[in-house]
């Protein structure tokens, strides 16, 4: 009974329902933070109870408090309206009311800072690559596995996606709604449509770490390839990629001279890989136009569609979210000494493994898994009793090129997405540099390999042991196609350094 006369207009179950809300909102946030802090666990289901869920009920619990109480006030005042003012009195001289005065303030003073804490720590939380990456598991598998083996995993999601700024904070925050819309109701599009329409320029993000002005030496690079066949004969491409000299100065040259200048272009699909118009900025301020002279635009089309103003992620458009070919994995598994080369026609078995269709990665791991042995139990016995060790062993680095690079569930492969640095599996470069751009004056954009990069020495089987080279070689003699056709329209369907299995 006097506990029922201390709580006055709160007793009532209203209330007392919102207080055990409260109560319980409270000690569940405090245990979760303390559990987080004393293990180390950063999971993104907890993030969402604890930053989001349980003050979200903390908040909730102390609305309904004071609701419960104005209604019980609000009936006894019908009742007997003489002794209770429409008013609440506020005497501190009265002991009871001082004392409710006093809890109301301590209890105000504790949910405020819990909540702000929780919104600090939850602001943070929406800041990280876990919220990011793991809260939408299926959806975000693919692409939060590519960041985290790519040069960039040590930066946050949002560095890059949303950049410094409450402007560009909000816009994200409200884009993120329609997306978390598209996950509760399964309504979005897989494979996860790219480019992203609104990213912000790189020149806001990008630009923060890798300054353009300091960009403007050559490098010196080394690319790493393994034959598909017996041997799986090492090759070797030593070349100098002309990055640059000087961006954003009269001497511009090299790969940076497009962001040294101003270029436009219009492209006819969303992958932006057709681009059938150019427009470079000139010193007089006035624009040279190429057109592509195999799908010219008229000049009505010209002035309706969108121009877009060139900058660094048209052609680093995969600087973190990486997808490797099958190939490319073998030859980086091979250099590294992860896999064994005397192991006969590796590189082509499990590219022809890697590259069949799965329904899912437990199924494809389970072919990996009884394939690779399987092969060299029929064709090589004295290989798999000999090296089983190593074989075991290629069969786990297969599994994990197919997990990091094939995500059936979300119809992702590692052929999906377009990169554009490079020509090799995609047109890339050659989306302009193709020979068939031409301005009135007659100029073309040239397709000359040397623009770009210079070749030091090549080593592989058809170029004999001392030779010097300093144009490329192809390691099987197609002839002029080496120059009228794009390397990615023989490489990009089966990941391989050699098109139709390897075979020679």
């Amino acid at each position: 009974m006097t506990l029922r006369k201390t709580a006055g207009y709160l007793w009532n179950p209203i209330s007392m329902v919102g207080l055990l809300l409260a109560f319980v909102a409270t000690g569940l946030i405090v245990a979760f933070l303390a559990m987080e802090m004393i293990t180390g666990i950063e999971h993104p289901y907890i993030g969402l109870l604890v930053y989001f869920a349980f003050p979200g009920m903390l908040i909730f619990g102390l609305l309904l408090v004071p609701v419960g109480a104005w209604r019980v006030r609000q009936q006894r005042r019908t009742t007997t309206p003489e002794e209770i003012p429409p008013y609440p009195r506020l005497d501190f001289n009265d002991p009871h009311k001082r004392h409710l005065f006093i809890f109301f303030v301590l209890a105000s003073v504790i949910f405020v800072l819990i909540v702000s804490i929780a919104s600090i720590l939850g602001f943070e939380f929406t800041e990280s690559t876990t919220f990011c990456g793991e809260l939408c598991h299926t959806v975000m598998t693919p692409e939060h596995t590519a960041w985290s083996n790519s040069p960039h995993a040590r930066v946050k999601c949002v560095e890059c996606h949303v950049g410094p700024g409450a402007k560009w904070y909000v816009k994200a925050k409200i884009s993120g709604l329609r997306q978390v819309w598209a996950v509760a109701t399964h309504s979005y599009p897989t494979p996860i449509e790219t480019p992203i329409e609104n990213l912000r320029p790189a020149r806001d993000t990008c630009e923060h770490c890798h300054w353009p002005e300091k960009f403007y030496a050559g490098r010196q690079k080394v690319f790493y390839h393994y034959a598909p066949n017996k041997e799986n004969t090492p090759r070797e491409i030593n070349m100098l990629i002309n990055i640059g000299g000087a961006p954003k100065s009269p001497h511009a040259k090299g790969i940076h001279w497009h962001i040294g200048t101003e270029v436009y272009y219009i492209a006819s699909d969303k992958k932006r890989l057709e681009i059938p118009y150019i427009a470079v900025k000139q010193k007089d301020g006035s624009f040279m136009e190429f057109m592509s002279t195999e799908k010219p635009m008229t000049k009505e089309q010209i002035a309706t569609a969108k121009k877009r103003l060139m900058d660094c992620t048209d052609c680093h458009n995969r600087p973190t979210h990486i997808y490797k070919s099958p190939g490319q994995e073998m030859d980086e598994g091979f250099a590294s000494g992860k896999i064994d080369p005397a192991l006969p026609y590796l590189k082509k078995v499990a590219v022809e493994i890697l590259e069949k269709p799965y329904k899912l990665q437990a199924e494809a791991k389970e072919a990996i898994a009884a394939g690779i042995p399987d092969y060299y139990a029929k064709n090589y016995p004295e290989v798999a009793r000999q090296k089983a060790a190593a074989v075991n062993q290629a069969v786990q680095y297969v599994q994990g090129v197919y997990s990091r690079n094939f995500f059936p569930e979300m119809k992702v492969s590692w052929n999906t997405y377009p990169n554009h640095i490079g020509h090799f599996y995609t047109p890339g470069c050659f989306r302009c540099h193709d020979g068939k751009h031409k301005a009135s004056n007659g100029e073309v954009i040239s397709k000359d390999c040397n623009m770009c990069h210079t070749v030091i020495g090549q080593k592989q089987e058809n170029i004999p042991a001392g030779k010097v080279v300093n144009q490329f070689v192809h390691p099987v003699d197609i002839g002029d196609e080496i120059v009228k056709t794009n390397c990615s329209d023989c490489h990009s369907a089966g990941g391989e350094d050699i098109p139709g299995g390897g075979k020679l």
